[in-house]
């Protein structure tokens, strides 16, 4: 238990970069109601271009915009193939997924992995200091949370959510769906690309395969989040927050079970089996209470400012 304790500022800050990971997945998954698996080749796509570019010789901050752009720009291609080509969100995902591990390989000039190390590079958070990772991580998440809470109250912002929750109703009121969808898919991507270059600095390294099943730990973090807090949370930016909250449980709960003994080779297994029993807690619910469901008045189409 003692180990515990002692790693346990660094499992809260790995935590809060993977919740800005799964503020991400949350646009996808819980507003607009798409299954993006575009996440797990945008999240190392951003480590990767934050890493080349700092060692080249970048100031990390441009560094990090222009990560975030990468990201976009691989949701965009998603997006792409599912409004104007038809294709399935969720085959439209993997099929940019796909894409993006060789363009990957590229930006790291066919490496593997590329280190980082913060002896040589000036970065906004390393492993090597928690406590200023602790602080860094959780002023990107509030700012990240702002900004959304902020855009979500705009037109467009309503238009998105409007989409997720009813695309005819939304149609019939002139929002044209697929720019909406395209806008949600971007933003996820840039967000999730964001978080990757956070991880890439915070770990020293980054590698063509960190973003691997970045999609389970997105969605554990999320469905964590919303079992926790969604009787209490219902301001749209407390949901958002839930969703970093969720993603410090989570590895808080890794680190405990490691510290227990498991296998690190199991930790894939592990993630699958919390995800799974999170998803079904909201169906057993249902089940032992007769089918009465709440209805959450900040749900999808709720008002963002509520």
């Amino acid at each position: 238990m003692t180990q515990f304790l002692s790693s346990l500022p660094g499992a809260v800050a790995q935590g809060i970069i993977w919740g800005i990971m799964a503020i991400g997945v949350f646009i996808t998954f819980k507003i607009l109601d798409i299954p993006d698996l575009t996440v797990d080749g945008s999240f190392s796509t951003g480590g990767a271009v934050l890493v080349t570019t700092v060692t080249a010789g970048l100031n990390v901050w441009a560094a990090l915009l222009l990560a975030f752009a990468a990201g976009c720009a691989a949701g965009f291609v998603t997006g792409t193939f599912h409004t104007k080509f038809g294709i399935p969100a969720i085959l439209a995902g993997i099929l940019t997924q796909l894409a993006l591990y060789s363009i990957n390989l590229r930006i790291l000039g066919g490496l593997a992995n590329m280190p980082l190390s913060y002896r040589n590079f000036s970065l906004l958070l390393s492993l090597s200091d928690i406590p200023r990772a602790l602080i860094v991580g959780g002023l990107f998440a509030v700012v990240v949370i702002a900004l959304l809470y902020w855009f979500f109250g705009t037109e467009v912002g309503h238009a998105l959510r409007a989409t997720g929750c009813n695309q005819m109703m939304a149609r019939a009121n002139g929002v044209n769906t697929n720019i909406t969808k395209m806008a949600g898919i971007v933003i996820s991507n840039g967000i999730v690309a964001l978080a990757g270059a956070l991880l890439a600095q915070y770990q020293g390294f980054t590698d063509i395969n960190m973003g691997r099943g970045a999609i389970v730990i997105g969605l554990a973090a999320v469905i964590i989040g919303e079992v926790l807090f969604s009787r209490i949370f219902h301001n749209f930016a407390l949901r958002l927050l839930s969703a970093v909250i969720g993603g410090v449980v989570y590895y808080c709960v890794i680190t405990l079970v490691l510290r227990l003994g498991l296998n690190a080779n199991d930790l894939k297994l592990l993630t699958a089996l919390v995800v799974a029993v999170f998803l079904g807690i909201p169906y057993w619910q249902r089940q032992f209470t007769g089918g009465k469901v709440k209805i959450d008045p900040s749900a999808q189409g709720g008002d963002a400012n509520a």
